[in-house]
């Protein structure tokens, strides 16, 4: 309690009064400490709002230097928090916020250490672009783990153990095979490290060694991985005599927990002599059926035909409901075996996506006619060029024509598609959008004759024929005509 302040008015008289000094406000009550798990949500928070006013999750990329904070003395690695020049600024908002509350604990003798706060945050989502880092990264997560002795309860050293998600999607290697060498090296190192990682993003354009997927197969915690993306496929994981010879296939029996699987082939596309050949192509044997329970998105690109397909198309997915798929209509199964797929598990879907990556040289291949039977429960549907003329339900098999279709998506307006749909719009009451997937409107300000030519001409005919029936026509971008 503050002392009792005396005013005198008349300091020179003889019996001079003397007045109480009374505070206005009342006096502030000082701040209840606060527990760890408060401090972890505010410092998530503090992260996510950066992030959002940057425009895109830099906040978690790892960077060596440290973060300081300047009133407090605390250092944090890795500092992947903010770059080091703003994290340094002591005029920098969070960093204000942080200092301002972590001083004030530790004026009210609060045993509240930051780093054991903020670390495990930082470290649950980590992203990395470079060699480099990468190479950092391991070494730190190596040298955690050599240190861990079995004294600790928790088996698993930290930081590795605090990793949820990691993503080395940006690394790239320009086609130096010493440099993919290294790269294959340090993943094979730090699989093991990440137990309880549940979200994994590899490179499409970084294959993986066999060994890489032995020790990402045998490591513990593979039952945690729910999201499975950039898994870049090559001919060589292929078996034509058992399935159970597969790597990524090995790697599935593990995941029951997965939700989201991205595989992507190279240097799988068929030559035009195998299109034609009449040789008899065996399909892989297999003991082992794949339980994938969890399984809600799957995207199969350029892959015709391979033993981690065969393997799919006899698993059990009894939640799948989007697909990606590159189309291979013209040939035929066992060649390629995206028709068989669809047969096989095409009643559960709700979007279906038919796409061909664009590299050079892209050769398109057909969509299946039959989408509309396969999949009768489809509410989004994108075909890829050429587009196919679809065959209308069977009411022989569906019981009924319609379809629940909401959203078609093209790559750009077909006058022999527009007879199709035209066909099918009244089995589709239920169609609200159309979107020309690889057109974008025209900008404001153009001549009217640059607006009505070509394919911006196709689009405002197509659009003036859906406004009747109450659809919208929108382009790439999910935008109306501006």
């Amino acid at each position: 309690m503050s002392e009792t302040i005396l005013l005198c008015p008349r300091p020179l008289a003889r019996y001079g009064g003397r007045f109480v000094l009374l505070p206005l406000l009342p006096q502030q009550p000082p701040l209840k400490p606060l527990p760890a798990e408060i401090w972890s949500k505010i410092f998530s928070l503090a992260l996510s709002a950066d992030a959002s006013q940057r425009g895109h999750r830099q906040a978690h990329h790892w960077q060596t230097p440290m973060v300081r904070f300047a009133d407090v003395g605390v250092q944090i690695l890795p500092s992947y928090v903010e770059r080091a020049d703003e994290a340094q600024n002591p005029t920098h908002p969070h960093q204000l916020i942080f200092d301002e509350h972590f001083a004030q604990s530790r004026n009210n003798s609060l045993t509240l250490n930051p780093q054991e706060v903020a670390c495990p945050l930082l470290y649950s989502n980590v992203k990395i672009s470079t060699v480099g880092d990468l190479d950092k990264f391991t070494a730190r997560l190596r040298t955690a783990d050599q240190t861990w002795d079995s004294i600790r309860r928790i088996p698993y050293s930290t930081p590795g153990r605090w990793v949820q998600t990691f993503d080395v999607s940006e690394i790239t290697v320009m086609h130096d095979s010493r440099q993919a060498f290294v790269v294959d090296s340090l993943l094979t190192t730090v699989f093991p490290l990440m137990p309880f990682m549940e979200n994994l993003k590899l490179s499409s354009s970084l294959p993986l060694s066999r060994r890489a997927f032995v020790c990402l197969t045998s490591r513990d915690g593979n039952s945690n991985l729910r999201i499975l993306s950039g898994v870049c496929y090559v001919p060589a994981f292929s078996s034509s005599t058992s399935v159970e010879e597969d790597p990524v296939v090995r790697l599935l029996q593990k995941c029951h927990r997965l939700e989201r699987l991205e595989v992507m082939g190279s240097d799988m596309q068929p030559a035009d002599g195998e299109l034609d050949s009449q040789d008899v192509v065996e399909i892989p044997g297999t003991d082992v059926k794949l339980d994938l329970p969890r399984l809600k998105t799957l995207i199969l690109l350029s892959m015709p035909s391979s033993s981690l397909t065969h393997a799919l198309i006899s698993a059990i997915l009894p939640r799948l409901k989007v697909l990606h798929l590159t189309p291979y209509d013209d040939i035929p199964y066992p060649r390629a075996l995206t028709t068989r797929f669809l047969d096989v598990h095409g009643e559960s879907l709700s979007t279906l996506s038919l796409f061909t990556p664009k590299c050079w040289p892209t050769r398109f291949h057909p969509s299946p006619r039959t989408v509309l039977r396969t999949c009768p429960n489809v509410r989004h549907l994108s075909l890829e060029t050429p587009l196919p003329a679809l065959l209308p339900p069977d009411p022989m098999d569906t019981g009924k024509v319609v379809i629940p279709l909401q959203i078609l998506s093209i790559p750009r307006p077909n006058h022999d598609f527009w007879r199709t749909l035209e066909a099918l719009l009244p089995s589709f009451p239920s169609l609200s959008v159309v979107r020309m997937r690889d057109t974008r409107w025209l900008r404001k300000g153009l001549s009217s004759h640059a607006q009505e030519a070509g394919v911006q001409g196709e689009m405002r005919v197509w659009r003036q024929r859906l406004a009747k029936r109450g659809i919208y026509l929108l382009d790439g971008d999910w935008k109306d005509i501006p």
